[in-house]
């Protein structure tokens, strides 16, 4: 039983008594304790592939920030991983993998992944958490969409345009299809035994969503994203697709019931075409540099353009790694003290 279940009654579209709140990489560099804790690993894989650790990170900004839910500590590159394509997280880099998907025989030789055999030390600080939590606040399980993660396995690395994963959907939509779809099997088992080990919501990132055309997206993105909402009607899914203002729509169609907006979408008008979705976000993640005064301000806007109800606050994209800490818990006690009355 739930101590503070306001993140699920909101995502279910239930009136709340105030609007939950949490950040997206909430659990991370913000965090003096976390810095503490990872400088004494070897580095950013050791934490997330520890259940026991990520699991202490995992709460951390519970602790610390007294959001309304945790997210558990990983990444979303743990699926390709699990698949067969080992990736390396270089600091102030990011990631990189060594060897990428070029040809049909490296599809061919990717596997679907067995969640407990391949992901289990994920399930595990899963498990791990939500006994720590004792029910204080819901737990968030996570993995990336299809084509997000399609894009890191063709690619290799972070980049601005993505053009050799963005050549093959152009050059060979068919093999980019086999991949999408041995990918979305892989997070379908992944993210059902993560409701299994103990997540109460899942969201879905489409970190590179704003970079296909409006067509692409819907054939090599949307279509996977809506299979995988199908395989998971034991918890409410949300699904946050950076850059994809054009698709709210067509979101608002998928089985999910949460949708995410990043800082460039205007709630208000985005609510008259969700129906009875509720919405997620949106602070630019920027706002958080301004003094007290300013954060406090820009989050109250922020609240005016979603209103009362149906609405999770949180960023427009993860925190940033050099914010004040004591700005986030700005932003988080200016969520919970505004009146519904005065929106």
């Amino acid at each position: 039983m739930l101590k503070n279940d306001l993140l699920l009654r909101a995502a279910r579209g239930e009136e709340t008594e105030r609007t939950p709140v949490w950040l997206m990489r909430q659990a991370g560099r913000i965090l003096p304790q976390y810095r503490a804790l990872r400088g004494r690993l070897s580095g950013f894989k050791e934490l997330v592939e520890t259940p026991d650790l990520a699991a202490e990170v995992t709460i951390q900004p519970v602790d610390a920030l007294d959001v309304d839910a945790a997210i558990i500590f990983s990444d979303i590159l743990v699926v390709p991983e699990a698949m067969g394509l080992t990736y390396e997280m270089i600091e102030a880099r990011g990631p990189l993998f060594p060897e990428t998907i070029k040809t049909a025989h490296d599809v061919a030789r990717m596997r679907i992944a067995d969640p407990e055999e391949h992901l289990g030390y994920v399930l595990e600080a899963l498990r791990v958490t939500k006994r720590a939590l004792n029910g204080r606040v819901p737990l968030i399980g996570f993995a990336g969409a299809p084509w997000t993660i399609l894009a890191y396995m063709v690619e290799g690395h972070g980049s601005k345009t993505f053009s050799k994963a963005r050549r093959m959907l152009y050059a060979e939509p068919a093999l980019a299809h086999e991949l999408l779809a041995k990918i979305t099997a892989t997070t379908i088992a992944y993210l059902k035994a993560q409701v299994e080990a103990g997540a109460n919501i899942i969201q879905v990132f489409d970190s590179w969503a704003g970079i296909l055309p409006p067509a692409h997206y819907q054939e090599f993105s949307t279509r996977y994203i809506a299979e995988i909402c199908r395989a998971i009607p034991e918890v409410p899914v949300t699904v946050f697709a950076k850059g994809a203002f054009w698709a709210v729509e067509e979101f608002a169609t998928l089985p999910c019931r949460t949708i995410g907006l990043d800082w460039n979408q205007d709630a208000r008008a985005v609510r008259p075409l969700v129906g009875d979705k509720t919405l997620q976000g949106n602070l630019d993640p920027c706002a958080l540099y301004g003094t007290p005064a300013q954060v406090r301000a820009a989050t109250t806007a922020m609240l005016d353009q979603f209103g009362p109800h149906r609405h999770i606050a949180n960023l427009g994209h993860g925190v940033y790694p050099d914010t004040n800490p004591d700005n986030v818990k700005v932003f988080i006690e200016t969520v919970k003290e505004y009146s519904p009355t005065l929106r």
